[in-house]
């Protein structure tokens, strides 16, 4: 018997029995649409995740490499600009989430926020299916290009550790290539349930990485990247410098932002829950998490490092403890390039087959796609990551160009679909639309606002020659003399 009661006041329809079967509740019986991964006797149950198991997994997805990013972005913004921002988007960040829950709990069918462009665009242009299906495929290749680029971004951090521990042992193309082969490998577990202990392990990884780095950046007498003798300048603040551009100071924010903003990544989660109604409790745990571990991490290390703080930062406390805090963190790492790559895969696969019966039935077809769709998109993560090697610009590119329109954009299109008389409602109903609205503009100043300043500050890196080139041997974690 399963250990999760069913919530009183659910039907039993969306939630199904205590030990339910694929093919119960499988029709909403308010919309009519059918669970993505609705299946018969004898086929494969993705539907057994508990909540506690989706909520490592959102953890483990969340709390990854954009948590080693975060720290050096309070250098442009000061430390109480940057707690703002912490907070601030955390809490935009879950209520995000919250609304991308309560549309895929309305509708059972949706199995990524494309879907849900799809049915949202459908209820507010009044059944255009032309304006649904241009949504829809908008939607899917931004949701597509994100999560590409968050492997490329964990193969770009794996090349990073393994040159670190090895004292850049061999070219980094070719530690980016087995970064690749094994997110990939591991990526190509199928269901989200038999993750769950990879994901433990890539999470407890990861903090003891960090508290391994904070403690070693706390106990030192000067920053292990500032002048060995005299007189310097931590460089902590309160608030950015009146040198800092627009462009530095909102990239360093999109970090922040970008570090909590792939909730996007939530809503495949629910497809495979048991109870898709506890899904809430799942982003409750990690968003609380999320905000209270990054501010701790973020607000100890630039107090201690100030400007000499590293990207990412497990380079931050001198080179023993960076390749300790490396080694430490490796699987880590490779959890979150496995869980890239497995939710970049599955949408491709779940779109390629839905409405057949591969999707669910252990067929030819259902393995072969399935691991085309996860190896596939783990190589192009690997072009990603050697093409654009540069790990700061690389989180906020995403969180800007991606995760804008995404996680904020678009859930606000969601509530829109789901209080459609609000604008001409009550004087309460009217005051919610206009505060959505007001978030609906600030994200679509987070997509344009950012990727103006991600082109201005990528183009000032390569003219200032800090970042390397495309494919190139070098070291790039700062080992070793290029």
């Amino acid at each position: 018997m399963s250990s999760e009661k069913v919530p009183k006041g659910i039907d039993s329809a969306s939630t199904h029995s205590p030990t339910p079967s694929v093919t119960e509740g499988t029709v909403h019986p308010i919309h009519g649409e059918k669970e993505v991964f609705s299946g018969g006797e004898g086929e494969v149950n993705f539907r057994n995740v508990s909540w506690q198991r989706a909520a490592i997994f959102m953890l483990k997805m969340t709390f990854a490499t954009g948590v080693l990013s975060l720290p050096a972005s309070l250098n442009s913004l000061g430390g109480v600009a940057g707690a703002i921002f912490i907070v601030f988007w955390g809490v935009v960040n879950a209520y995000m989430a919250v609304l991308q829950g309560q549309f895929k709990i309305r509708h059972p069918s949706l199995h990524t926020v494309a879907d849900g462009a799809h049915i949202a665009t459908m209820d507010l242009s009044g059944g255009s299916k032309r304006w649904a299906l241009f949504a829809k495929e908008i939607t899917e290749f931004i949701y597509l290009i994100s999560w590409l680029l968050c492997t490329g971004l964990t193969v770009l951090g794996i090349s990073i550790a393994l040159n670190a521990i090895s004292d850049h042992g061999t070219c980094t193309v070719a530690f980016a290539f087995v970064a690749y082969l094994a997110v990939a490998i591991l990526g190509s577990i199928r269901k989200i349930e038999k993750t769950a202990w990879i994901s433990w392990v890539g999470f407890v990884s990861i903090v003891a990485a960090i508290l391994i780095v904070l403690i070693a950046t706390a106990i030192r007498s000067r920053p292990a990247a500032a002048p060995p003798t005299g007189d310097f300048d931590l460089g902590f603040r309160a608030f950015p410098l009146l040198s800092v551009s627009f462009s530095s100071a909102w990239s360093s924010a999109l970090i922040i932002y970008a570090s909590s903003a792939n909730t996007s990544g939530y809503v495949p989660v629910i497809s495979e829950m048991k109870y898709p109604q506890h899904y809430f409790k799942a982003v409750y745990v990690t968003m609380s998490w999320i905000i209270v571990s990054y501010m701790i991490i973020g607000m100890v290390m630039y107090r201690y490092a100030g400007q000499w703080l590293a990207t990412p930062a497990l380079g931050s406390a001198g080179p023993t403890i960076k390749i300790i805090s490396y080694a430490v963190a490796l699987p880590s790492l490779l959890a979150s390039g496995m869980i890239c790559v497995h939710i970049s895969g599955k949408s491709v696969f779940v779109r390629v087959l839905r409405g057949s019966r591969h999707l669910t039935a252990n067929t030819w077809q259902h393995w072969a796609l399935w691991l085309v769709s996860t190896f596939g998109t783990g190589l192009i993560g690997w072009i990603i990551c050697e093409a654009i090697p540069f790990y700061g610009s690389l989180v906020s590119i995403i969180g800007s160009l991606g995760f804008g329109p995404l996680g904020i954009c678009l859930p606000v299109i969601m509530w829109y679909s789901m209080h459609r008389g609000y604008r001409k409602g009550t004087p309460k109903q009217k005051a919610l639309w206009v505060f959505h609205t007001a978030i609906l503009f600030m994200g679509l100043f987070v997509t344009i606002g950012g990727t103006y300043a991600n082109i201005v500050m990528i183009i000032r890196q390569f003219q200032d020659g800090t970042v390397g080139g495309v494919f190139e041997c070098a070291d790039n974690s700062g080992t070793v003399d290029s």
